[in-house]
């Protein structure tokens, strides 16, 4: 599990950290990357489509948090 702290959010280490992370799977022959993100958190699902990575599917009601059910994304990406 990876994530940017809040305080530091916008300031480019979502990408810097998605940067190193193609060019690691490249080179490591990883052909599919894949995450899971809840549907509210808008800057993550931002990010990584600017990172090439598609919606896939949702799963429903994927996890309860503060007593209200929330759903993910399936994300993934070709390298």
């Amino acid at each position: 599990m990876v994530g940017v702290l809040q305080e530091a959010a916008g300031q480019g280490y979502g990408t810097k950290l998605f940067t190193e992370l193609d060019r690691w799977a490249k080179e490591v022959e990883i052909h599919r990357l894949e995450l899971t993100v809840m549907t509210q958190n808008e800057a993550g699902i931002a990010l990584y489509k600017k990172m090439g990575f598609e919606v896939e599917g949702v799963k429903r009601d994927a996890m309860r948090i503060n007593g209200n059910y929330v759903d993910e994304y399936y994300m993934a990406k070709l390298i």
